[in-house]
């Protein structure tokens, strides 16, 4: 493992990367502690701000361009942000079940994508495997 090919990279994908690992105990905190109370809440807009942060940093990463300089995983980020809006949308409402369902959606195209980072070739695999 090297954290060469991260130093190497732009801003964007430092930025991203930082957000993204930030993300994994996080996520693993709110999928298996009580869904209330203080601790779920704080956690979870700490969550949401990384998650944002993960998302919209995609838009300055261009590894991969299919459409112009956007891949699929840019529509993930949009994804992700418009059901971020919707599950805070929901909660707001007191629509639970809705906003859970809304995260939970959020938070595994997100662990795809993350897999994905894993590919040969991939600065994350670099980072990881070497090479």
């Amino acid at each position: 493992m090297t954290l060469a090919p991260i130093l190497a990279a732009s801003v964007a994908v430092q930025l991203h990367v930082v957000a993204a690992l930030a993300l994994i105990p996080l996520t693993a905190i709110q999928l298996w502690r009580p869904k209330r109370g203080d601790w779920h809440r704080w956690i979870g807009w700490a969550w949401v701000v990384l998650m944002t942060v993960t998302a919209v940093s995609s838009f300055w990463i261009h590894g991969i361009r299919l459409v112009g300089p956007f891949s699929p995983i840019h529509a993930l980020s949009l994804f992700t942000l418009a059901n971020l809006y919707l599950g805070i949308r929901a909660r707001r409402q007191g629509r639970i079940t809705a906003h859970k369902w809304h995260m939970i959606g959020i938070a595994a195209g997100w662990a795809g994508a993350g897999l994905f980072t894993l590919l040969p070739g991939r600065i994350m695999a670099k980072a990881v495997f070497g090479g």
